[in-house]
């Protein structure tokens, strides 16, 4: 259940980014259907990278954490964003990103929104 509602909270934060960001963008579909589960492979996607590939990366730049304070999570974020988006075009999903501005911005409002939506749904389960 808790995985579940972590998708669904990923899919609203990836789709308002792609509204509030120019450069973030998911190609139409037919269906509304269609659309939501091009979403949610794109969600998993990304759900993945950041189980997966973030703990990596943020291992082997720990001493850029330490020298930034920690502001270099951001990059890190923006890296693991840039990497959903050229993981989700190879596998088929139309999900595109811009530059490391749109991927720092689209990365900012999924955390955000995925971390208000996770607050709402988990406090009905309580």
């Amino acid at each position: 259940m808790e995985f579940v509602l972590r998708l669904i909270a990923t899919m609203a934060g990836l789709w308002v980014s792609t509204r509030l960001v120019p450069s973030l963008e998911i190609a139409e579909t037919a269906s509304m259907t269609e659309s939501l589960l091009v979403l949610a492979a794109i969600a998993l996607v990304f759900t993945v990278v950041n189980s997966l590939v973030k703990p990596l990366v943020s291992f082997l730049a720990f001493p850029l954490y330490v020298l930034t304070f920690g502001l270099f999570a951001i990059v890190v974020n923006s890296a693991m964003f840039a990497l959903t988006g050229w993981l989700s075009t190879s596998l088929g999903f139309p999900f595109h990103t811009g530059g490391f501005w749109s991927c720092f911005f689209g990365a900012v409002i999924t955390a955000v929104v995925s971390s208000v939506v996770v607050a709402v749904l988990d406090s009905d389960r309580h």
